[in-house]
């Protein structure tokens, strides 16, 4: 990594379980010193209420969060670009760094099944920032 501030991407197929929770985690870890960003390939209406009832427990709001679809411009610009279950329709940028997580999909899940979903989504991004050296 060089000095400027690392850029991250996480991409799932709805934007509304994993991808949020990933992004929520980064941003409340890393603050100012990562720029993050999340879409999906078919973005949900809205996030899935149970990941933000989950990481509401462990003191993140991701409840203004709204499903995106990703852009090659956002693609672009990612330092890494970590998939969640998007298999073949997840784009591939030459040059950028990715990674894949191979986590659950909360979608449907209650409470009970989200918390651990959600716990390994948070060892995940931790593990990427120090990598990245956050």
């Amino acid at each position: 990594m060089t000095d400027r501030i690392p850029h991250v991407v996480f991409l799932c197929v709805h934007n509304a379980g994993r991808s949020q929770m990933a992004l929520g985690f980064l941003r409340h870890l890393a603050g100012d010193r990562a720029e993050a960003w999340s879409g999906g390939s078919e973005p949900a209406s809205s996030v899935n209420p149970v990941a933000v009832a989950a990481m509401a427990e462990v003191g993140i709001d991701i409840a203004g969060a709204q499903p995106q679809r990703w852009t090659e411009d956002g693609l672009r610009r990612a330092d890494v670009v970590v998939t969640m279950g998007c298999g073949d329709t997840c784009p591939f940028i030459p040059g950028v760094r990715y990674e894949d997580w191979p986590l659950d999909d909360p979608a449907g899940q209650g409470i009970e099944a989200v918390r651990p979903i959600r716990d390994e989504v948070e060892r995940h991004v931790r593990a990427l920032m120090d990598d990245l050296g956050l």
